[in-house]
């Protein structure tokens, strides 16, 4: 059985990670997807919320699990028993960043990365270009870039 791990902060989750999870649940027999809170960063969304937003878009996707990330990703890739790490790829900036992560990640453990493509509809779609907009008076008009349950969660926090 040939598990993937993918991980991130998912603040919000967006149809470019929801593109990723289902093509790597096409190409894997597990899914694991590590929902993880970045000290680096201020999150619009609880852990709980991120992992209750998740839960509910992935549930057409019966080899897919979700779980909580509180260490290293390698560590968590051994503790699922994945076998790759799998990470999206929107535009040519993002591979020199994943490029390096994935590098050291295989140099502390040996676990390989793999990288999936984002389709060209989904390229643009950034998380923190998602909440800005919602921040601002706009989290109607993401809709079409995030799974119904997290639209209905943005209108919900902002009171749009």
């Amino acid at each position: 059985m040939r598990t993937a791990l993918n991980p991130g902060s998912f603040d919000p989750f967006h149809n470019g990670h929801l593109e990723i999870v289902e093509t790597a649940s096409e190409l894997f027999d597990q899914v694991v997807v590590a929902v993880i809170r970045n000290p680096a960063k201020t999150p619009l969304f609880t852990l709980e919320e991120r992992l209750e937003m998740l839960t509910e878009a992935l549930v057409p996707f019966d080899n897919v699990k979700i779980v909580a990330m509180k260490k290293l990703t390698v560590d968590v890739a051994k503790d699922v028993g994945a076998d790759v790490i799998v990470k999206g790829l929107r535009v040519a900036s993002d591979f020199e960043y994943e490029l390096q992560q994935a590098q050291m990640n295989r140099a502390i453990s040996g676990i390989e990365t793999v990288f999936l493509p984002c389709a060209s509809d989904s390229s643009f779609i950034a998380s923190s270009l998602v909440r800005q907009i919602a921040q601002y008076g706009g989290a109607d008009r993401v809709g079409s870039m995030v799974p119904p349950v997290v639209a209905a969660r943005l209108r919900e926090k902002f009171n749009q």
